[in-house]
């Protein structure tokens, strides 16, 4: 039987696998650091209250914020997406 503990220490460790990558545009990378930070207090929070270690207030608002933010990332890439398929139509 799988145990809030072993579910939040599996997640830990999966962790660094969706890391954000190296060699990014100077403000890409920092919005994909801003990004991962965000969601890296999310992931605290979210193992905490698993834990039993967070309280629920700090939980809810570290979720918020994680909303707004990859919203901010989805409308960011539909942006890119926009302007690549743009280009794509361009006459050459």
């Amino acid at each position: 039987m799988i145990s809030a503990t072993i579910a939040a220490n599996a997640y830990d460790r999966a962790r660094p696998a969706v890391a954000p990558a190296e060699g990014l545009p100077q403000g890409a990378s920092r919005a994909a650091a801003d990004f991962a930070r965000i969601m890296d207090q999310v992931d605290i929070s979210a193992t905490g209250a698993m834990r039993g270690t967070t309280d629920t207030h700090q939980l809810v608002q570290s979720i918020a914020q994680a909303e707004v933010a990859l919203e901010t990332a989805v409308a960011m890439r539909d942006k890119v997406v926009e302007a690549y398929q743009e280009i794509l139509r361009m006459p050459v």
